[in-house]
């Protein structure tokens, strides 16, 4: 059974799928605190958008956990925007869920800020930052019910995109289907 009002859950899709294929206006990148690529969905946005993004995201300076910086989206033909931001490193803290549910928060103000109606959300923390998948999946909703409550007049199409099955589960617990 959901907590989440159901208008929010509306303008949520959860899909199955890389978030470098959707069609949105933003994508958003689970990146480093480098911004200069890694692993997991970090390194394959960087290898999708090619070298530009690369050298856009040197001139950023690094992002902190917990916020989110934005840029071009360069080869990534399916999107105008990357949104990169960084969440924490899992240490089953207070802290940790802050930080992530500011990642989304920020994330979906810079998507705002920047004229998109619609984004893409790749696990944030749920790879190698050891983020356990149900709670993940509770701080993204809380936070992004949290900011379409804030935000009732806004039209965003929120893309919620598990690259594994078994990361969908806990958001259909959630009250989401998949679509």
């Amino acid at each position: 059974m959901s907590n989440y009002n159901p208008d929010v859950l509306k303008n949520i899709t959860l899909v199955q799928a890389s978030v470098v294929d959707m069609h949105v206006d933003a994508i958003v990148n689970a990146a480093n605190t480098s911004l200069l690529g890694g692993g997991g969905v970090d390194g394959a946005i960087h290898r999708a958008a090619g070298p530009k993004l690369l050298e856009e995201c040197r001139m950023l300076h690094g992002c902190k956990t917990g916020d989110a910086k934005i840029t071009g989206a360069y080869n990534i033909s399916n999107a105008k925007h990357i949104i990169h931001t960084v969440g924490p490193v899992y240490h089953g803290t207070a802290k940790d869920a802050e930080l992530l549910g500011g990642c989304y928060t920020k994330c979906l103000d810079l998507a705002l800020e920047n004229g998109c109606s619609s984004i893409a959300f790749p696990g944030i923390s749920t790879g190698i930052y050891g983020y356990p998948l149900d709670e993940a999946a509770r701080v993204a909703l809380d936070a992004i019910a949290a900011w379409m409550d804030a935000h009732p007049d806004v039209e965003m199409k929120i893309t919620l995109c598990c690259f594994r099955e078994v990361e969908m589960e806990p958001y259909e617990k959630l009250g989401l289907k998949a679509r």
